[in-house]
């Protein structure tokens, strides 16, 4: 994993409060991205969550007293460069109100407190815990322990899934999509609908190109307008969505997932298994991989398949008939409502390049799923 930093963290959102309204009149104003001391470099995602939204006429961004974008609608989000260094940052948000008067919301990320020349990196490990088919939530971090090449771990950041969930969704669109297409549109509706407008969702559709059809996403419309666009044609670029997703993804901290829906084997890909399956090393987003139709009966399809989503904590799902689509994606969204996200700073601090394993055990239960490895850093 080439990155010179990855971790989370989670606590209570910055806040404070400027001409604050009467009390019973103010709207609900929050900062969900970035989270109050994370540790930030690169790309971010400011987001906040206003509601009702209408009682706002516009909200500004600032970071580090410089104003970063102004916001007269929902969503209330833009991007911002971090910059290579982690250093700590002060992120604002005014939102004016109609009615008159301000609302302030702040938050501080945190820098790292070594030398300039020291690389600090931490692997972040998505993981879910069951028993007797059903999922375990509200464990707390004492639980779990972590071993990388058989040696013990450090956690130095836990979470569940109140952390907001950076998603990306890729649907097969290729010609033999054509017949299953409307019933399919009616189960990606339902889950992406469902999903809390705290956390994001990229749709794409694919297949022997890439289409982005809904780009970080929070409101329900949006991205039930944005699976209404989703039409059959062309033929199978798996591969290369797989890595489109992961690139999407980026750098950013916090839980990240990936969905690929195909029915069908790669056709297309410019990329190599290979190439998607290097990168699925360098990712630290769980990867859920669903198989319909005729791609049921295809071996070589399954086993690419679970050798793309297993090693990333998450799994390869199949089905034969399209109607079995909602209840697959029930699941899924059950899945993604109890992950627990783990940070922690490996003692082989060699940046060799090499493949590191990682495993995660968790007292009193013995159904773990979590994410098995990852390639360190290269100088």
């Amino acid at each position: 994993m080439t990155l010179r930093l990855l971790v989370l963290a989670v606590c209570a959102i910055g806040a404070g409060a400027a001409q604050t309204p009467p009390p019973g009149s103010a709207p609900s104003v929050s900062i969900v991205s970035p989270a109050e001391g994370t540790y930030l470099s690169g790309p971010v995602l400011l987001r906040a969550i206003i509601n009702p939204s209408r009682a706002v006429a516009n909200a500004v961004f600032y970071a580090d007293g410089e104003q970063v974008c102004s916001i007269s609608r929902p969503p209330f989000e833009c991007d911002w460069d971090a910059g290579g260094p982690v250093i700590e940052h002060h992120i604002r948000l005014v939102a004016t109100l109609r009615a008159g008067g301000r609302i302030v919301r702040t938050v501080r990320t945190k820098g790292v407190g070594y030398a300039e020349n020291v690389d600090v990196d931490v692997v972040q490990v998505t993981a879910t815990v069951s028993k007797d088919g059903h999922f375990v939530h509200g464990l707390p971090a004492s639980a779990f322990h972590v071993w990388e090449d058989g040696v013990p771990q450090t956690i130095t950041s836990f979470s569940d899934s109140s952390v907001p969930l950076d998603l990306v969704v890729a649907v097969d669109i290729s010609g033999s999509m054509a017949a299953a297409m409307p019933r399919l549109r009616t189960a990606a509706r339902e889950f992406l609908t469902a999903i809390p407008e705290k956390d994001t969702v990229t749709l794409l559709a694919f297949n022997d190109n890439i289409f982005p059809l809904a780009r970080k996403a929070t409101s329900t419309a949006d991205r039930a307008g944005a699976v209404e666009r989703l039409a059959p044609w062309g033929m199978t670029a798996l591969y290369d969505v797989v890595i489109k997703s992961i690139e999407l993804l980026g750098t950013r901290r916090g839980r990240k997932a990936m969905v690929v829906f195909t029915d069908g084997e790669d056709q297309g890909s410019h990329a190599t298994l290979d190439d998607a399956l290097a990168r699925v090393q360098e990712t630290d987003a769980a990867i859920f991989m669903i198989g319909q139709g005729r791609g049921t009966s295809l071996e070589n399809l399954q086993k690419v398949m679970h050798r793309l989503a297993e090693p990333t904590g998450g799994r390869a799902v199949f089905t034969q008939k399209v109607d079995d689509l909602q209840k697959v994606f029930r699941e899924l969204l059950d899945e993604l409502s109890n992950q627990y996200l783990i940070a922690y700073a490996p003692t082989n601090t060699k940046r060799d390049g090499t493949s590191r394993t990682i495993k995660v055990q968790v007292d009193g239960y013995r159904h773990v799923r979590a994410r098995q490895g990852y390639r360190a850093p290269s100088r």
